[in-house]
């Protein structure tokens, strides 16, 4: 494999914490019923918009509303309580070292994925950092990942992508990528074997092993 392609949320860090409320202190305000952190873990994946279609449960009349107030929060607050998953800044200085690009994908607004980015991680070169724009659909589309790929003149089986959810691993599947579930994040073992896992990682540091 010639490069490494990351999920954010859920793989290189842990942003539960600071979604949740920004997103319980949205629902609040329109008085409606707010959620665990730890449920969190299955209302994110798919991108703000249907985070906010979730969490408002059957009050779908308000969740533009909704979302609106949990992006003017979350954009202030958005480092507060989240922490990179241990062993992940070692990696990924070991990445740079070794001379393997690596790149990031989220479904996380493109300024939000920017911002967290640049703030946990300023010495690590990072070859692409794209989220959520109106340029691409979401993932789990392919086409981001593709586009990521062509851009810099790689094939997708290149591409070791290490993601925490069913979203992450149905998108490396079908833009032909080595598919990377990472135990430290979000979801189960299962799920991410149930969609496509070619291998399953318990700690950062054992992407190195299979790379090398």
């Amino acid at each position: 494999m010639k490069a490494v392609l990351f999920d954010l949320d859920g793989t290189l860090t842990n942003t539960l914490e600071d979604i949740a409320d920004a997103m319980n202190r949205a629902l609040r305000h329109f008085d409606l019923p707010v959620w665990s952190v730890d449920d969190y873990r299955y209302l994110v994946g798919n991108g703000a918009r249907i985070l906010a279609q979730r969490a408002v449960r059957d009050r779908q009349d308000l969740a533009e509303e909704v979302l609106s107030l949990y992006q003017e929060r979350y954009g202030a607050h958005s480092q507060d309580r989240t922490r990179p998953y241990e062993g992940i800044p070692e990696l990924l200085a070991a990445l740079n070292r070794a001379g393997l690009p690596v790149c990031v994908l989220s479904n996380k607004p493109h300024a939000d994925t920017e911002k967290v980015i640049a703030h946990f991680f300023p010495e690590i070169n990072f070859a692409v950092v794209l989220g959520q724009t109106d340029r691409f659909p979401i993932k789990p589309d392919p086409a981001p990942a593709r586009w990521i790929a062509e851009y810099l003149g790689l094939l997708p089986q290149d591409f070791a992508y290490l993601g925490d959810t069913a979203v992450d691993m149905d998108c490396a599947t079908a833009a032909g990528m080595q598919a990377f579930g990472v135990l430290w994040g979000f979801r189960t073992a299962q799920e991410l074997k149930e969609h496509g896992a070619r291998y399953l990682l318990a700690n950062p540091a054992d992407l190195l092993t299979y790379l090398s």
